[in-house]
């Protein structure tokens, strides 16, 4: 008997059906030990030694698997083929050792790179040793990232109230996203006009062309840069003569794309099927640990986890079969494509991402898959197919077309499909369209033309047009640009961004990267601070410094000292830091973001409303503000936020938008928590509403409709097609949600609170993360034999569990999901129910302890003093209820508190 360890139970249970009984197949639920979270855990001058320690949940798969290994001859691992599935071999490897359960036992490693029969049996018929390159390179990169969050996190606590931890990618990330925001920011539109004309051909046929050449000299962008300059322009093409020059015909041939590293499939799930990046690796895990096809659990694509753009020799043979079959072999190439990563620092360990078995049609498998994950397996069917095709061939036709004197040339450009090749089945998709007027019209097509050939002028228009600022980033073009400067690995970007959303440093709005005030103001002090460690160059050099480890060409331990002799120096240098020279730093770097300067002039961002005083940026203990430098003397505060003439400043506010049927006063007000709208008075309870102003909504902007649209919330959607339990949209403490059944989920991105249907709440529901104590039921056992209340499992926190009412039972590692039954999970749950009882009734007896004498005394103390304190006048509450600002946003989901943090003063 052999024990075969992987990672997840979905992945234990397809490889056991393929092993059968001579082997047992246990999950080790992911990294069975981690560094402790506190300072220490390692200690440089320990030659970088690190402590590690299991939790409570890895203590019982531990166990599970030397109970297992009492009876067995070899313990097999068989974790991802990737660093991190070799540092979570080794962890299983130590732990085991140190509890002495290996005595006699072989141990051997075995990797495949997708998960079906073929693989498996072949990877167990050739095992190996650990790779002790690759549990090296894990162990600097793990030792790195605690070093500088434990290090970095308590000088931006202490230095930056309000702010998060620090990671060492993350911040580099975050820097690239604020970067581009401040590009945007000092961005200044510059105007430029074109001149597009319509001409006709004897036949009548048309031909669009623009202006490239006046007065005998070629068109710069800005040359016509207004409108008086482009109808003088167009002037002269209406009154020339206009004869074709030369003809220049060529044949373009675009290439198909290579199959999808984790990169480029996160890329283009964003672009073509709006997933995220987290979301692109969830739905690819489970495609990965395989579903039922056929009446057999069976993977359908390789690792998910790679740089690599190389197909094996079957893959590459599967792809030409179909495509000679399904396509004909005019979509052969003669000589098969390779593929290699242009990518900075790639690891190729692997093959790229396709499809186990390309003979699967997403058609074919269909039926197997929920809507997620047949859209993904559909486009990475196609990707890896079509880079295997023929390329597309193209005739492009560009003309001159000038006048008699010479004083004006116009190009008319045209493009024809001569053959589709690859673009039959697949083609890239784009982050960004092009700019109005930087055109791209070789997709137009040109009627048959003649050199020397006159052309009627039916049509001249000059049309104006605006530079763009660079756009934000989007999921997809981040990744790019990260990959570019070689910063992190692909498979921590999902992690990256989310932590970078997690700790509100950044968020989504409209699928674009947009940074908040803390994300701001961390960057900033990091740049200031911190200036090498945010360096891209830095990042990527760091990252070819541990791929050198993982090759066997440096020594991790050298690689940290270098790190860390300089890093731990920089931290010193900040110690001695004042806020004072924070501050300054700060409001000097970030001053034009949050008071920039009034073109009109007739409105100063920086002066106090209170005193004339100069506003900066202040420090409490809850984070940044703003307020009057002549504190305590003026004590004016802000919360941070962008001070613009009748925009969000508090003079502007409140803003009466009007009144509402009952004749109540609707108004957007600032209070501590941020901005809000209110309707009716304060003093009148009843008919008081309140509800925080979302986000992307202006209050300079925001319409009297809208804002009764909001006041109004929650609002039903519908029922939901299973439950039958209606679905709710509202605003809460931390922003819109959805709510279903008691769970709620937050709408992030492009999903509107007033406008989201009930088909998208659906799917949001169905595809959010499992959360605590709302994890989605993975299946339904049916009614209970004592109340017919639904027993339901779950994979929720802590692995696998199933639920009656209130009841939560763990599912011991030993059952599977798929063919547990009602009466064990019956028993399970009677099991729970019984330790609950016991612990319930050991806290009841304790709590019967008999209060001592020194407890009365406080107690007596504290009564004394509250009877004391003098209560306030009416006068007080009513001052302090009408003061601008001074109430909190109250939320229309019921039992929610005010969210944010309070503005110091």
């Amino acid at each position: 008997m052999d024990v075969v360890v992987v990672e997840s139970p979905a992945k234990a249970s397809t490889i056991n059906r393929y092993l059968g009984d001579d082997f047992h197949v246990l999950a080790s639920y992911g990294h069975v030990r981690d560094l402790p979270p506190k300072d220490g855990s390692v200690r440089p001058d320990d030659d970088f030694a690190m402590s590690w320690q299991t939790d409570g949940r890895s203590d019982k798969h531990i166990a599970d698997i030397i109970k297992a290994l009492k009876g067995a001859d070899r313990l097999v691992l068989a974790t991802d083929p990737d660093r991190e599935g070799e540092a979570i071999s080794w962890h299983v490897l130590e732990e085991l050792r140190r509890r002495g359960a290996l005595a006699g036992k072989a141990v051997a490693r075995v990797t495949f790179n997708e998960i079906t029969r073929k693989a498996v049996l072949e990877a167990m018929a050739e095992p190996r040793d650990l790779d002790q390159r690759l549990i090296d390179a894990y162990l600097a990169r793990r030792a790195l990232d605690y070093l500088v969050g434990f290090t970095l996190s308590p000088v931006l606590w202490r230095k930056l109230p309000g702010s998060r931890s620090a990671g060492r990618v993350q911040s580099v990330a975050l820097r690239l996203i604020c970067t581009r925001e401040a590009e945007i920011e000092a961005f200044k539109a510059r105007e430029y006009w074109s001149v597009e004309a319509t001409l006709a051909t004897r036949s009548d046929e048309t031909v669009a062309a623009r202006l490239t050449h006046l007065n005998g000299k070629r068109l710069d962008r800005f040359d016509l840069d207004n409108s008086e300059a482009a109808e003088a322009a167009a002037a002269m093409v209406r009154g020339a003569a206009l004869r074709t020059g030369e003809i220049e015909t060529r044949q373009v041939r675009r290439t198909p794309q290579p199959p999808f590293s984790t990169s480029t499939l996160q890329q283009e799930a964003s672009r073509k099927l709006g997933f995220s990046a987290t979301h692109t690796m969830r739905v690819a895990q489970r495609l990965y640990e395989g579903v039922v096809v056929d009446g057999e659990r069976t993977g359908l694509i390789t690792y998910m986890r790679t740089d690599s753009i190389t197909l094996s020799g079957d893959a590459v043979g599967q792809c030409r079969s179909l495509i000679a079959s399904d396509f004909g072999k005019d979509y052969l190439p003669a000589v098969a494509r390779a593929y290699r990563t242009k990518a900075k620092n790639a690891q190729e360990a692997h093959e790229a991402i396709r499809p186990a078995d390309l003979r699967r049609k997403p058609g074919s498998v269909a039926g197997a898959l929920d809507n997620d994950q047949r859209r993904l397996y559909d486009l990475i069917w196609r990707r890896t197919l079509a880079s295997q095709m023929e390329n597309a061939v193209f005739d492009q036709v560009s003309v001159d077309i000038a006048g008699g004197d010479g004083q004006v040339t116009l190009r008319a450009t045209g493009q024809t499909l001569v053959f589709d090749g690859f673009l039959r089945l697949y083609e890239e998709g784009r982050d960004d369209t092009p700019a109005q007027g930087d055109g791209d019209d070789d997709g137009a097509r040109l009627p048959k033309l003649t050199r020397g050939e006159s052309l009627a002028t039916r049509e001249v228009t000059p049309t104006q047009h605006f530079t763009q600022p660079p756009p934000r980033f989007t999921e997809a073009s981040l990744v790019r640009r990260m990959e570019e400067l070689g910063i992190g690995r692909p498979s921590t970007y999902a992690s990256i961004m989310q932590v970078l959303q997690d700790r509100d440093y950044v968020r989504l709005d409209r699928r674009r990267f947009v940074p908040e005030d803390r994300g701001r103001l961390v960057t900033a002090f990091l740049e200031r601070f911190f200036q090498r460690y945010v360096q891209y160059d830095f990042t990527a050099d760091l990252e070819e410094q541990l791929d050198d480890v993982s090759g066997g060409r440096e020594d991790w331990q050298d690689v940290l000292r270098r790190f860390w002799e300089a890093f731990a120096q920089a931290v010193e240098q900040t110690s001695g830091l004042t806020i004072t020279e924070v501050l300054d730093a700060l409001d000097g770097d970030l001053g034009p973001h949050f008071f920039p300067a009034d073109e009109e002039g007739t409105f100063n961002p920086r002066a106090c409303p209170l005193c004339g005083g100069r506003l900066t940026l202040k420090l409490g203990r809850n984070g940044a503000f703003i307020g009057c430098e002549k504190y305590p003397e003026c004590r004016h505060t802000e919360p941070l936020h962008v001070r613009r003439k009748d925009s969000a400043t508090t003079e502007a506010l409140p803003r009466e938008l009007g009144k509402a049927e009952s004749g109540a006063v609707i108004a957007v007000r600032r209070g501590p928590y941020g901005l809000y709208l209110q309707q009716g008075d304060a003093e009148d309870k009843a008919s008081l509403k309140r509800v925080s102003l979302p986000k992307h909504l202006e209050p300079d902007q925001v319409t009297l409709e809208e804002a009764q649209a909001l006041l109004a919330l929650p609002r039903t959607l519908g029922a939901h097609p299973e439950s039958g339990k209606a679905i709710d949209a509202g605003i809460g403490r931390f922003g819109p949600y959805i709510r279903h059944d008691g769970r709620y989920v937050s709408l992030k991105g492009d999903d509107d609170v007033l406008t989201i249907g009930i088909n998208r709440a659906v799917d949001l529901l169905a595809s959010a993360p499992a959360g605590r104590g709302q994890a989605a039921a993975l299946r339904d056992l049916g009614g209970h034999p004592d109340d017919e209340k639904p027993v339901t499992i779950h994979k929720g926190r802590y692995g696998p569990y199933v639920k009656h009412g209130r009841t939560n039972a763990t599912i011991p590692g030993d059952l599977d999901l798929d063919t547990l039954t009602m009466e064990q999970a019956v028993a399970l749950l009677a099991a729970r129910q019984a330790r609950q009882g016991k612990t319930r009734s050991k806290v009841k007896a304790k709590g019967k302890v008999k209060a001592g004498p020194k407890a009365k005394a406080k107690a007596k103390s504290k009564t004394k003093a509250k009877s004391k304190a003098k209560p306030k006048t009416k006068a007080a509450v009513k001052a302090t209820a009408s003061a601008p600002g001074s109430a909190a946003p109250q939320q229309t989901r019921s039992g929610d508190a005010s969210g944010g943090d309070p503005t110091p003063s």
